[in-house]
């Protein structure tokens, strides 16, 4: 459907146009990684969330499932079903904390150390085509994010 030009003038004037929200931006560019990141992930096996998950596991040994789940933003029950998998295939190893039950602790396994030796993500920062802005590029991102973070935790708790 074609909207008239007073409709398309209207929402131009409103600044309504998607070229100009910010969020489409980022939410597309999200959408244009994940398509670089598809064929690279499925010739080993992974998704994106399973390779992000085994980057933030390369960080640090012993991650609490709840631990991961915060820095990937994801709640635990949408994270235990990837883990399991991750598990299924050797990259990883859940075990229960002896000093606390109800915690689950991640590691990578030698396997999985391996896998992220190889650098899945290199050509992706290559196409960017950001050169040496892309460092900047992504502390700007990251600061975006924690600020919206910020800024409508609180407001969420309030609904």
């Amino acid at each position: 459907m074609t909207r008239s030009p007073k409709a398309q003038e209207t929402a131009q004037a409103k600044g309504r146009k998607l070229s100009n929200f910010l969020c489409f931006a980022v939410y597309s560019a999200n959408l244009a990684f994940g398509r670089g990141y598809k064929p690279i992930l499925d010739a080993v096996g992974l998704t994106y969330t399973q390779y992000i998950a085994m980057v933030a596991l390369s960080e640090a040994d012993e991650q609490t499932v709840s631990e991961l789940g915060e820095k990937l933003f994801l709640e635990s029950n949408t994270l235990t079903p990837i883990l399991k998998k991750l598990e299924q295939t050797g990259y990883i190893s859940r075990i229960r904390d002896p000093a606390d039950e109800r915690q689950v602790r991640v590691n990578l396994t030698a396997a999985g150390r391996r896998l992220l030796e190889n650098d899945l993500g290199g050509a992706l920062v290559e196409a960017c085509g950001l050169g040496d802005e892309f460092s900047v590029v992504q502390k700007n991102v990251v600061r975006l994010r924690d600020n919206l973070l910020r800024n409508t935790r609180g407001k969420q708790d309030e609904t």
